[in-house]
């Protein structure tokens, strides 16, 4: 056969040396390069009225908080009833707000509850709870011991206070300086406690009257704002990058103090008045959906 045409094959190259491939390195999660002040209202924002957490909320809050955001919950429940919602949603660093506004705590692994008090600012109860026991002769009260629980003229209705609880006499609720009093009067509407409230002319004292015919009682000019924007300084977070939801009056404030204050679809009127935005109610899932824009 003729060699004619044939192409020769080129000519073998030696193979380059084997080069090690470089060691695996585990993923590290990056802070986001501008991460936001998230503060966070807990009953009727992420629990529902039953109390339950639903997955979308849960997994909308931790979503936030692994892209780098600060995700801070504020209440007005007392240090011993956030601990367990913090843990069911993955908070475990940062800073909560407490009492609403009077007592911030922050992480703190060596703590037995994993938080440590970082400003805590308290009042002499005694003229308010004087007035107030003249005006509402009815009602239950009780002053909040920080990290344990309450001391109170009688017992709450199930469930609505934490900790441990302890009955004393009116007289034994002034004997110190408290970070807030608590107000209830189970047979009152809300309008009518609104009423009682305002016909007291508490001008010493930071109030806010919930839904259910309660009350509390703050130091004057204490309010879940004020404790947020001592976070927003210490985590020197700019103020155009601060977001609040909330659905109750005492939200009014940190909606108006966040550069986005977002409402719940059922938040009464003066409660939307006070945000810039809304949101779906809680049955809804309204406050995973605003989470999700920071996504």
């Amino acid at each position: 056969m003729s060699d004619a045409g044939r192409v020769e094959p080129p000519p073998l190259v030696e193979p380059p040396p084997l080069v090690e491939p470089p060691p695996l390195v585990e993923p590290v999660e990056t802070p986001a390069p501008d991460p936001w002040l998230v503060a966070l209202d807990i009953d009727g924002t992420l629990l529902h009225f039953d109390q339950t957490l639903s997955d979308a909320v849960r997994d909308a809050v931790r979503d936030v908080a692994a892209a780098g955001h600060h995700v801070v919950l504020a209440s007005g429940r007392s240090l011993v009833a956030m601990t367990p919602v913090a843990g069911v949603l993955g908070l475990d660093s940062g800073y909560m707000v407490c009492s609403n506004g009077a007592v911030t705590v922050r992480a703190d692994g060596g703590m037995p509850d994993g938080w440590a008090v970082e400003d805590m600012v308290t009042f002499d109860p005694e003229p308010a709870l004087r007035r107030l026991a003249q005006q509402m002769p009815g009602a239950r009260f009780a002053v909040e011991d920080v990290g344990v629980g309450f001391r109170l003229t009688e017992l709450f209705p199930d469930g609505e206070l934490d900790g441990e609880h302890r009955v004393v006499e009116l007289e034994d609720l002034w004997n110190e300086e408290v970070t807030r009093v608590v107000v209830r009067a189970p047979s009152a509407t809300t309008e009518e406690f609104h009423t009682s409230v305002a016909d007291l002319g508490l001008a010493d004292v930071t109030y806010a009257v919930g839904w259910s015919a309660w009350m509390d009682i703050a130091p004057l000019g204490v309010t879940k704002a004020s404790a947020l924007e001592k976070v927003r300084a210490a985590l020197a977070v700019p103020p155009e990058r601060t977001l609040a939801i909330g659905d109750g009056y005492n939200d009014v404030d940190m909606l108006r103090w966040a550069a986005r204050g977002v409402a719940m679809g059922d938040a009464e009127e003066p409660v939307r008045a006070a945000a810039n935005e809304g949101t779906l109610p809680v049955a809804h899932d309204g406050a995973a959906l605003t989470l999700r824009t920071l996504l």
